[in-house]
């Protein structure tokens, strides 16, 4: 199985096929019960990483348990990186299989999903270091499972602790990054190895770092006694550093680290974001140590002489020539044949609208196309009009343009326009190359311009930052693209990061092909319909977490209970790991008291479990104890599954053992024959029409390229989403 053939079929599909030829005795399910060995498991990820970072839960829940166990201790060993929906129902998977206690053999990442309070006591402390190692910003749509990990660490470390000590850092790792200030700036001086493991700093954990390095116990020592190596080893955690404190470093330690601070921009191992942060705060502080305010008095002549081609290839370019003395001496020519070294520098805002100023008086026409890209890190700053005098011709202008993450909406769009203009086409490489997240800026016209060949050939693309304002257009062309889809499987596989988006007001029944959009129609709220959530739920799709919550929370609230554990399947003990999520929370207030004890939660999502993250205000120093495993079980038995139910969830063991189409019967025939409550309000059917019968005949696909797949029978024409009056 190369390359060529991992490219053609599911990732889901390859990974069973070779599974299916590497096992010695198939059996009915096409698995051997020998097993496959962590050896060759390891061998085929190595040659296979693409595909493990595809991985899909459908396919891997087939897998006995030797075999799934196999598949994550390689995808540890080759450090595949898999994403929350991934990695959530890859937790519920292992813990089903008992696999939970060989956590460390698995991604540190895994960990962060599983079931905490399957977690032996005494393996808290392992439990917790390892997981600390991973990303806890995939927890972004599970804020209780993000808080409860914190929580767990802080019991492992017993009685309250008021100032963490090295040894609790040490286990902590990464979960000090969710640490308020007061308990960041009362650790142990190394807390600096666990803040350099952050995405980012809020305001005030950044107050709290330069309140530790300015009291001088740090490795670092007081700031006087900085050196360059000392200021390299914090990372970009330097870049936080405040500009009173560049006050009191040594002069040449400082420009020294500036130079060093720059290349490692223009390499690109520092974000744009970090640089620009990092030279504010230089600058300022050496705006603020000129006794001669004299010299940067605006219209000041040029004092350090003219810029010149050797001078931009100076990394303390900056530090001689202000923004103010930009525009003094930087003359056309050199801005024209020296543009590109000049923006490798990290310029601050004043700084870049200097450049661009400039470069509106060398090109009053708009700038060639051969100069565009080499200005990404400007685009931000044009508007509509002046992006409309450009000429993009070129595929490769475009993804220079798009590649970079400043330009914005109107920037987007326009450049797209002015290459489409020109007869260019949005091709599936174009897709592909210039990213998903810039489907979110495209116009619901240009969406509708791309072929449902090339988005089809584009595949799943990641439009989870994408704003509402777009999601419309987005479900409307991954139904028509997708709609065709061999399988049940492959349908989902493709659809899934749509799900969350749309759906148009459409004059047609829901599963057809839907006409063009009417300018005059209004739009739900957004997400899927609830047929598809119906029909998701007849076809077992088992739908993780991370995609649960970014279903339309009116849609929502048309599901039944049975509905939602059917959808979610062996993923619905994740409702506990997000309870607070919006979209969860608003669900099960909407749920009477009755049934969400059988669903063993509650009402209050101010709990234990649920609290909101802060990182401000005093800490809490009464750590919450999760409810650990006692590891004095039979050491034979299995880990109960996470995400499965719990002992005390009495109304998930109907809907898991009822065969699918008596839950059809039951689920779907809540509304009744004559209704549907789809977006929150019901709409007739349509006279003479026969009421919905989903769970009639065989589940399968509708063949034809456009169409979605539905279950048999026919549905009634809704009517169109009621515009308001005004």
């Amino acid at each position: 199985m190369g390359p060529r053939a991992g490219a053609q079929m599911s990732p889901g599909l390859a990974l069973l096929m070779w599974l299916t030829a590497h096992c010695s005795c198939p059996q009915a399910q096409g698995f051997s019960q020998g097993g496959l060995d962590a050896s060759r498991a390891d061998l085929w990820a190595s040659a296979n990483t693409s595909l493990l970072h595809d991985f899909w839960c459908q396919p891997a829940s087939q897998l006995p348990r030797d075999q799934l166990s196999a598949l994550i201790q390689g995808m540890a060993t080759q450090q595949v990186p898999l994403r929350a929906w991934q990695l959530s129902c890859l937790a519920n998977l292992a813990a089903r299989h008992g696999l939970q206690n060989d956590f460390e053999l698995h991604p540190p990442n895994l960990l962060l999903f599983y079931d905490l309070t399957q977690v032996r006591e005494a393996d808290c402390w392992a439990f917790t270091r390892r997981a600390a190692q991973g990303d806890m910003e995939l927890l972004a749509n599970l804020p209780d499972q993000r808080v409860a990990l914190r929580h767990a660490a802080l019991a492992c470390l017993g009685a309250p602790h008021p100032r963490l000590s090295a040894s609790d850092l040490l286990l902590l790792g990464v979960l000090v990054c969710d640490m308020d200030a007061s308990r960041i700036e009362a650790a142990d001086p190394r807390v600096l190895e666990n803040l350099q493991r952050c995405r980012r700093l809020t305001a005030t954990q950044q107050a709290a770092l330069n309140t530790l390095l300015a009291g001088g116990k740090t490795v670092l020592g007081p700031p006087g006694s900085w050196n360059l190596e000392g200021l390299r080893a914090l990372g970009s955690m330097a870049t936080y550093i405040s500009s009173s404190l560049w006050m009191q470093v040594q002069e040449a330690v400082g420009l020294a680290f500036f130079s060093s601070t720059v290349a490692t921009y223009q390499a690109g191992r520092l974000s744009q974001r970090d640089a620009r942060r990092f030279v504010t705060g230089f600058l300022e502080a050496k705006a603020a140590s000129v006794s001669s305010r004299s010299k940067r008095s605006t219209g000041r002549p040029c004092i350090h002489g003219d810029i010149t081609a050797a001078t931009l290839h100076d990394n303390l370019f900056l530090l001689h020539y202000d923004c103010v003395q930009l525009e003094s001496c930087l003359g056309s020519r050199v801005l024209k044949a020296n543009l590109d070294p000049l923006l490798q520098h990290p310029l601050p805002v004043e700084c870049q609208r200097v450049v661009k100023a400039k470069l509106a008086r060398v090109y009053p026409h708009g700038v060639p196309e051969d100069q565009l890209r080499l200005i990404t890190s400007l685009v931000y700053l044009y508007s509509r009009s002046e992006i409309g005098q450009w000429n993009i011709t070129s595929r490769d202008t475009v993804v220079a343009l798009l590649a970079s993450d400043v330009a914005l909406e109107n920037q987007t769009e326009a450049v797209l326009q002015k290459y489409l203009d020109h007869n260019g086409t949005i091709t599936s490489t174009l897709l592909t190359a210039i990213g998903g997240s810039r489907l979110c800026w495209m116009s619901a016209r240009q969406i509708q311009a791309i072929r449902p060949t090339e988005f089809r050939r584009a595949g799943a693309l990641d439009i989870s930052s994408c704003p509402q304002s777009r999601k419309d257009a987005l479900y409307t062309k991954a139904r028509e693209a997708f709609g065709s889809a061999g399988n049940t499987a492959n349908y989902y596989r493709l659809m899934r990061p749509y799900l969350g988006e749309p759906l148009p007001c459409v004059r047609a029944p829901w599963p057809q092909r839907p006409p063009p959009l009417p300018s005059h129609c209004c739009l739900p709220p957004g997400g899927a319909p609830v047929e598809e959530l119906r029909y998701l739920v007849q076809a077992n799709v088992s739908m993780d977490i991370d995609t649960f919550t970014n279903l339309n929370p009116r849609v929502l609230q048309s599901l039944s209970v049975g509905n939602v554990t059917t959808l979610l399947g062996q993923n619905v003990g994740d409702l506990q790991k997000a309870r607070s999520h919006p979209t969860i929370s608003s669900w099960l207030r909407s749920l009477n008291t009755s049934v969400l004890g059988e669903l063993g939660l509650d009402r209050d999502t101010a709990g234990p479990t649920s609290l909101a993250l802060s990182t401000t205000g005093a800490p809490n120093t009464t750590p919450w104890a999760p409810h650990l495993a006692p590891t004095s079980g039979q050491p034979g038995n299995k880990a109960p599954t996470s995400g499965s139910p719990p002992a005390h969830l009495r109304y998930l063991p109907l809907a898991v053992a009822l065969p699918s189409g008596l839950l059809g019967l039951l689920f779907w025939g809540t509304p009744g024959p004559s209704q549907d409550c789809s977006w929150g309000a019901c709409t007739k059917a349509s006279k003479g029409g026969t009421g919905p019968a989903p769970h009639a005949g065989k589940l399968g696909l509708e063949g034809g390229a456009g169409h979605l797949p539905r279950p048999r029978g026919r549905l009634q024409a809704q009517r169109t989403w009621p515009c308001p009056t005004s």
